[in-house]
């Protein structure tokens, strides 16, 4: 059996096209792990552990909607069996943010918005947890504005705040089978989506200890979380990283 912790385990990452969800990727396939990379678009050959052929080859690549959760099976259910049969961590990175607010929000938004930050979270779980262990864990990626409000971020925080709830509840639920649930809630971070909306200097500028995090930053404490062998005793919490951003 393969043991979290050490060099051989299997991740499965949502996201994990560019961002934070790229950066955790090349973070399980520095330590050994295999990674079974979802994203809605395919995986470039360029992105996170591509740059290095070694790790580019711990990497397999699933296009699949986060919401589709026959098609996360079914892909799953074929490749497990060929990267050691059990899943140790998964990393549910992927996520979604256009502004709204009570004037402009749409049910479709809404749709979408929940659908891919919160049902996304609930179907590649459940996918996972048929090819988990004890010992293994599950990290889901929520936001600082799951407890702090952002203007015209209204359905974006309110979905991530269901996440915060659905890790705790997650947690509750699975640990008698030992798998673990934890959640990170970041801050501003260095990724393309961030930098395409040209206010990250501005958000640099308000932050504690003057910077915005980096996507391997966030992929360090998923790492920590599910894969180190060191949080053993951490279940149901979601840690802020936000450089002081958000105090509570």
């Amino acid at each position: 059996m393969v043991g979290v912790g050490r060099a051989g385990g299997l991740a499965v990452v949502t996201g994990a096209a560019s961002g934070m969800g790229a950066a955790t990727g090349r973070r399980y396939a520095e330590a050994g792990w295999d990674v079974i990379a979802i994203d809605l678009a395919p995986v470039p050959a360029d992105a996170g552990p591509a740059d290095d052929a070694h790790l580019l080859e711990r990497i397999h690549p699933i296009a699949a909607d986060v919401r589709d959760r026959p098609t996360i099976e079914a892909a799953l259910a074929e490749l497990v069996p060929t990267l050691g049969g059990r899943i140790d961590a998964v990393a549910n990175v992927a996520g979604i943010y256009p502004p709204t607010t009570l004037d402009t929000f749409t049910a479709e938004q809404f749709d979408a918005i929940f659908g891919v930050n919160v049902l996304g979270v609930l179907n590649v779980s459940a996918a996972c947890v048929a090819h988990m262990q004890p010992g293994s864990s599950i990290v889901n990626v929520a936001s600082v504005d799951a407890f702090t409000v952002s203007p015209g971020q209204l359905l974006y925080g309110a979905s991530k705040a269901a996440v915060v709830m659905v890790t705790k509840s997650l947690a509750l639920e699975l640990a008698p089978r030992g798998i673990r649930v934890n959640g990170v809630a970041p801050g501003w971070v260095n990724t393309p989506g961030n930098a395409a909306t040209g206010r990250m200097a501005a958000a640099a500028a308000s932050i504690p200890i003057g910077r915005v995090g980096e996507p391997a930053e966030i992929a360090e404490w998923i790492w920590l979380l599910t894969g180190s062998g060191h949080a053993g005793f951490v279940d149901g919490e979601t840690i802020v990283i936000s450089g002081g951003d958000v105090i509570r």
